[in-house]
């Protein structure tokens, strides 16, 4: 038998522990723009822009999938129908990533 002591709001947060107060919710983010240059995307309160010269796989791709993109983690971004992975450094500084898939 263990004999450990805890105060009341230590019960009270391991008993409220993996409810929704402790959960990370979604981070906010949008596609705001879809242009013939490329596509601007809006996390938080930082708005970047994905150049179809650096990202080719968004030109093509239907609205509706581009449309559909998670923030995971902070600086993590994923379109899960067109299966496209790109971290924040990515956006920002394409060219120390030169390659691109066709």
């Amino acid at each position: 038998m263990l004999n450990i002591e805890y105060d009341y709001l230590t019960i009270i947060d391991i008993i409220n522990f993996g409810r929704s107060k402790y959960k990370m919710s979604p981070l906010p983010i949008e596609i705001t723009n879809i242009s013939k240059n490329g596509i601007w995307l809006l996390s938080g309160d930082k708005e970047l822009f994905l150049p179809y010269a650096d990202f080719p796989w968004f030109k093509s791709a239907p609205i509706g999938k581009v449309f559909n993109v998670e923030e995971s983690a902070p600086g993590h971004f994923y379109w899960p129908d067109l299966d496209i992975d790109l971290t924040l450094d990515i956006i920002e500084h394409p060219e120390k990533y030169p390659l691109k898939a066709k």
